[in-house]
């Protein structure tokens, strides 16, 4: 399969947590496995909640991890750029795609219209959508406007999850959505589409709280002509409690955050592969190897996977027992105290030799 192509697409918008990593991970072990190719791209069209420095941020920490990618920043590749924001001619051409078809249209609405519309739905006691309020006579699109995408014939969408299994939605799933804001840049409903096609995606890895947006997707990816990728939503990463998606409000640490308290790599990938899945045995420590070797979507479960930190220290544990002491000695340089800066390598390797079955963390060292 050197012809299957995966992506992972972070937004810059702060630092890069667990539940970010693990959209990763999936899509690059399948990936490794099938000998494909993994795609880093960058989606910086939500210019409000941009974060300087957030991108770097992002390259680091997949570095660190060992999550590789064969295109994207800092490696180029032959379908770039792989910046959204340096992408808008793309999306502009698409667009005029579907407003030669007739499928887009200037929305010329306030906000106080819409707003009205809205009540409107409410008195009639039904769900508002807004292609029953699409106006007849629209302007001509001269980009100061949204851009809509227009449903022309809402109809029931079937497709096939790998994870989910057969997954179904009907008309009602269906509405006319922004294609492009006013202030030029796409929305990510169509940034994403025209990107994946353009980069010949073939499998989209993401939450499971896109399903419900599939089928605007899919009616998107017919108007425009293109042969849909392979769709696989992941099940959550729980909050500790178990009630609700780990967000950064749970107190979902950055990576960066755990590699300061001296967790392994090896051990983070460990963690994060197996929260919702499993090969099928005992096994709970896999090195990075064997993860790729073992990985299969079919042993991706369903539900959603509960964060629990404690376990997470017990495989750094794990982890640190199986480096050679040199390869120990290294990763620890910066974790030494300070009375150990006058001992000589031999002794200071000796000192590791003791320990190396005690720690849990790199940050035990003292």
């Amino acid at each position: 399969m050197s012809d299957l192509r995966t992506r992972f697409a972070p937004s810059p918008t702060g630092y890069i947590h667990v539940g970010n990593v693990r959209a990763a991970l999936f899509p690059w072990l399948f990936a490794r496995q099938q000998n494909g190719t993994f795609i880093l791209r960058i989606e910086d069209t939500d210019q409000a909640r941009f974060v300087e420095g957030a991108t770097d941020l992002i390259l680091d920490t997949l570095d660190w991890l060992g999550i590789d990618w064969n295109e994207g920043p800092r490696v180029g590749g032959a379908y770039g750029p792989y910046v959204q924001t340096e992408r808008k001619d793309s999306y502009h051409q698409w667009a005029q795609k579907l407003i030669d078809k007739g499928l887009a249209y200037a929305d010329p609405y306030t906000q106080e219209e819409v707003a009205a519309f809205r009540e409107q739905s409410k008195a009639a006691k039904k769900a508002f959508l807004y292609r029953d309020y699409r106006p007849e006579n629209p302007p001509a699109w001269d980009g100061t406007q949204p851009l809509r995408f227009k449903v022309k014939s809402p109809k029931r969408y079937t497709w096939n999850d790998p994870v989910m299994g057969e997954l179904t939605a009907g008309p009602e799933a269906l509405d006319d959505f922004i294609l492009i804001k006013s202030d030029g840049l796409p929305t990510y409903n169509f940034a994403h589409i025209v990107d994946d096609a353009e980069m010949a995606i073939t499998h989209v890895v993401r939450g499971l709280e896109y399903i419900p947006s599939i089928p605007k997707y899919l009616s998107l990816y017919e108007a425009l002509d293109i042969e849909p990728p392979v769709l696989i939503c992941l099940p959550h990463i729980m909050a500790p409690d178990g009630k609700k998606k780990l967000g950064k409000r749970d107190g979902a640490k950055s990576v960066n955050e755990y590699r300061e308290e001296g967790y392994l790599p090896e051990a983070m990938l460990n963690f994060l592969a197996s929260m919702g899945w499993n090969d099928g045995t005992e096994q709970e420590v896999f090195t990075r190897d064997e993860l790729i070797e073992k990985f299969s979507w079919d042993r991706v479960q369903r539900s959603g996977a509960r964060f629990d930190e404690q376990r997470l220290l017990w495989l750094n544990g794990q982890h640190i027992r199986l480096l050679e002491l040199d390869d120990l000695y290294e990763r620890v340089a910066s974790f030494w105290p300070a009375s150990a800066g006058q001992a000589s390598e031999a002794y200071k390797k000796q000192i590791l030799a003791l320990v190396q079955d005690r720690l849990k963390t790199l940050r035990d060292l003292p």
